[in-house]
């Protein structure tokens, strides 16, 4: 459809997808990418590790994923399609865990933090930090069952620490 000018009318939708549908990447260069990319996870221990990593490098305002080193290499758009897709497989790669394996996952990461434990696991029942995790992408039912099992993994960490519950009836 044209306008007036003559220029297409579909102008900012077009733009609008260029920039968050970013054009294909090679197969071969991606391939590389992303293996690239998940060694340097690998070296991170444990999923909630990994997660708050990969939601320290998306940026509040924007929901774009910025990691400079990557971006000097390949650009930020590429950068931008490689963290956001390897934080959503994750994501989901954690929904589908048990409650033991997110509860080891969770107990690990938590013995690698500066502090008193029994503090942090207070704390965290009390302010979430781990919501800032849950990729943007992600479904309604999605956060539910991740608020859902991350709550089941804390309250028994909770217990084994002997923190109380901000509920006084539990």
């Amino acid at each position: 459809m044209s306008g007036p000018s003559g220029r297409s009318s579909h102008r900012p939708i077009e733009l609008y997808n260029s920039i968050r549908h970013p054009q294909a990447v090679s197969p071969e260069k991606e391939a590389i990418l992303t293996e690239s990319w998940q060694r340097t996870l690998r070296g991170i221990s444990t999923s909630p590790g990994r997660m708050a990593y990969l939601a320290s490098l998306r940026d509040a305002n924007t929901g774009n994923y910025e990691h400079f080193g990557l971006s000097q290499k390949i650009g930020a758009v590429e950068v931008d399609h490689l963290l956001r897709r390897s934080h959503t497989d994750l994501f989901q790669e954690w929904l589908c865990f048990g409650l033991d394996r997110q509860r080891r996952e969770l107990e690990d990461y938590l013995s690698e933090l500066e502090g008193d434990k029994r503090e942090i696991v207070f704390t965290w029942l009390s302010l979430g930090p781990f919501a800032g995790w849950v990729p943007a992408e992600s479904r309604d039912v999605e956060r539910t069952l991740y608020y859902a099992d991350l709550s089941a993994a804390l309250d028994l960490i909770r217990r084994d620490y002997g923190v109380a519950s901000r509920d006084p009836d539990l």
